[in-house]
């Protein structure tokens, strides 16, 4: 690993572990915070999501543009910024300034996918993106139980202070990256155009529906877990805990796999959470749905890593930036009608998603482009 992967995964680490400690509490903090109902919580979340949506394809073009790093550096340290607000807000407003603001920070996503794909050395594309999955992941692993003890010891707020000093430490960490030469493609023989390029196209509707029937229990189920199961502040802090150990793990295990079939088979883990959060009655049956649920962030540097053997390398930024901005509005869709299905019925949502995925990964089968390399 050179020094640039080095720092960035340094970095990772630390911002997992700091935003693990508040980021997955946030649906019950409006909730025992602002006494919002769950359909106000799933529209917070879907406006969470439209502010990380609207990023991603001007950093991307940016990042093809000016460079990598001054974005790397401005994410960080807006990051740690909106943290300090939410703890500082004693009232909603400037608590979802502060919650929309750190949703900003989501446009770091293409340029650091683009950044560690042009450091990567002779690493393989899926596997350096997976490694910054997994970095942050074995961060997030001590996050939640950590921030579930602060909570229930010394208040929900505290967290975002706590995780405020971690986030200094990290955007020490970023600074020390070397910057990258921009790359260019040939005038007299430029790359098609996104727009003409299909196979691209299919993927990214492949996409579009694989992450939302993915995403639709999820946004939820730490009110699911709180508020029908009963668990406590710490208890669904270890289960987050134990999610972010799948996460890291299973980044770690698709890192060498063919993405197309990773992608495809990412998906029957989410089925397996689904599964054992609806039918589950014990901690430890939850904290296995989490730590499966891994599949769903392994799942995204598979689609990555198709995406970018479709692309000419001066399209790298704009691509990644079109494949978060996707995401992202599966993100802003999915919670408001979460949070509608819930005051329904809360477990109604887990055969739903059980019944989606299915469908899904019958699609990505049919339809996800062939004869992909992944060296």
């Amino acid at each position: 690993m050179n020094r640039n992967l080095f720092f960035v995964a340094a970095a990772l680490f630390l911002w997992g572990f700091g935003e693990g400690m508040f980021f997955n509490f946030v649906p019950i903090y409006l909730d025992l915070q602002f006494l919002l109902n769950k359909y106000e919580i799933g529209l917070i979340l879907g406006a969470f999501g439209f502010f990380m949506a609207i990023t991603h394809i001007p950093a991307g073009r940016l990042a093809d543009r000016i460079g990598r790093r001054p974005l790397l550096i401005i994410a960080w340290l807006l990051g740690l910024v909106s943290t300090l607000t939410m703890g500082f807000a004693l009232a909603l407003p400037l608590f979802l300034v502060g919650l929309f603001a750190y949703g900003l920070t989501a446009f770091v996503a293409s340029p650091l996918s683009s950044y560690v794909t042009a450091a990567r050395g002779k690493w393989s594309v899926g596997t350096v993106l997976s490694l910054t999955t997994a970095t942050f992941g074995m961060g997030m692993v001590l996050g939640p139980v950590t921030g579930g003890w602060i909570g229930d010891h010394y208040g929900m707020r505290m967290s975002f202070y706590v995780a405020a000093a971690v986030f200094v430490i990290s955007n020490m960490f970023i600074i020390f990256i070397k910057r990258q030469p921009v790359d260019n493609h040939d005038p007299d023989a430029p790359p098609p155009g996104l727009r003409s390029n299909q196979r691209f196209i299919t993927l990214i509707g492949v996409i579009i529906f694989s992450i939302f029937a993915m995403y639709i229990a999820q946004p939820l189920t730490p009110n699911f877990l709180e508020g029908v199961r009963g668990l406590s502040l710490s208890q669904t802090g270890l289960i987050f805990t134990v999610g972010a150990l799948g996460n890291s793990l299973m980044a770690i295990a698709f890192s060498r796999v063919n993405p197309r079939k990773g992608f495809l088979f990412a998906q029957t883990f989410v089925i397996l959470f689904a599964l054992f959060i609806w039918k589950g009655t014990a901690l430890p049956i939850f904290a296995l749905g989490y730590f499966l649920l891994g599949g769903f962030r392994a799942a995204r540097p598979m689609a990555m890593a198709q995406a970018r053997e479709l692309v000419h390398e001066s399209q790298m930024g704009i691509t990644y930036g079109i494949m978060e901005t996707v995401s992202s509005v599966i993100f802003i869709l999915t919670p408001p009608i979460a949070g509608l299905l819930y005051e329904y019925d809360p477990m109604i949502l887990y055969p739903l998603a059980i019944g989606l995925i299915v469908v899904s990964i019958v699609v990505s089968s049919i339809f996800l482009p062939r004869k992909v390399s992944h060296a």
